[in-house]
């Protein structure tokens, strides 16, 4: 099943000709979520071919611009194209403010449900569920309240191998207890799960932090991920401006994900001061060997 995050803008606060700001669309099982919105989204969905109308809800970080700056744009295209469906926004209070000014200056009427949840919290907790899959919230450590995100496959069924099925004649109930652990009678055997089954397939998550200051408190938020998205703003010739500006070096988002025993690593938010995207992967490599760069139109695989 897919899960995937497509990176649409992985810059820092100033837009450059080399990249835009923070946004990223994530795919679990061909549901899309939207995380953050910066300036030029809608034209980044465009060029990477993704359907606004499949995007119902979207988590914005926190309320510096060049994280939600494109958020108020995006809303008044999906009602201008026609949006029916509900849409949902998670993040800090008073962005819900933000954008029913704008609404109501501009005299805006949507078409559509627009849903706002507000986040405010010091710990982890969980702010959506369906069927197959949980989104977390928790605190990142910035000069304004800022939140991070983590997207969980939910425990998966084991699948009942069809020549067992066949072999056995299994009816339903029987292939759905089986897919639970419980042994069943057929045909004068007990069929276990363990006979019965493939390996379940392992679940997997994916940790979205940005904007946030190296800050150990994040290590069992995100402990164990699949995947991690971290952002290094800075090199560490400029740990010290990192600091200053509660952002984080490409060394220590390494180190933060070799703490939380990660699979791999994402880095971005590059500062618009360094020429080579390069210096950052060299960088992060002394400290934790599985990492890559993010990069406009870079899809990664959970």
């Amino acid at each position: 099943m897919t899960f995937e995050v497509t990176i649409l803008g992985c810059g820092a606060a100033t837009p450059t000709s080399k990249h835009a700001p923070t946004a990223q669309v994530v795919n679990v099982h061909d549901k899309l979520f939207l995380v953050d919105c910066g300036e030029g989204t809608q034209m980044q969905l465009r060029r990477n071919k993704i359907k606004f109308q499949k995007i119902q809800h979207i988590f914005i970080s926190h309320l510096h611009g060049d994280h939600y700056l494109g958020l108020v744009g995006l809303i008044s295209s999906l009602h201008l194209l026609g949006k029916k469906s509900d849409l949902h926004i998670y993040g800090p209070a008073a962005l819900n403010d933000l954008i029913q000014l704008n609404l109501k200056v501009s005299q805006t009427y949507l078409e559509y449900e627009l849903h706002f949840h507000p986040i405010e919290t010091d710990e982890k907790m969980r702010i959506y569920e369906d069927r197959t899959m949980e989104v977390y919230t928790f605190p990142l450590k910035h000069r304004i309240p800022c939140y991070g995100y983590q997207f969980v496959e939910k425990e998966k069924s084991p699948k009942v191998r069809k020549d067992v099925i066949k072999e056995f004649d299994l009816q339903p109930s029987q292939i759905l207890a089986l897919k639970k652990g419980v042994s069943v009678e057929a045909l004068g055997k007990t069929i276990t799960t363990e006979f019965a089954c493939f390996p379940k397939e392992v679940s997997k998550s994916y940790s979205f932090c940005s904007d946030t200051m190296y800050w150990e408190t994040l290590v069992p938020f995100i402990e164990k991920s699949t995947m991690l998205y971290h952002e290094s703003t800075f090199l560490e010739s400029e740990k010290l401006r990192a600091k200053q500006t509660f952002h984080s070096t490409a060394k220590q988002a390494a180190t933060i994900a070799q703490k939380a025993e990660v699979e791999k690593l994402v880095i971005g938010h590059y500062s618009s001061r360094y020429n080579n995207d390069e210096d950052f992967l060299t960088e992060a490599k002394t400290v934790f060997e599985n990492v890559q760069l993010a990069n406009e139109g870079l899809t990664f695989k959970v």
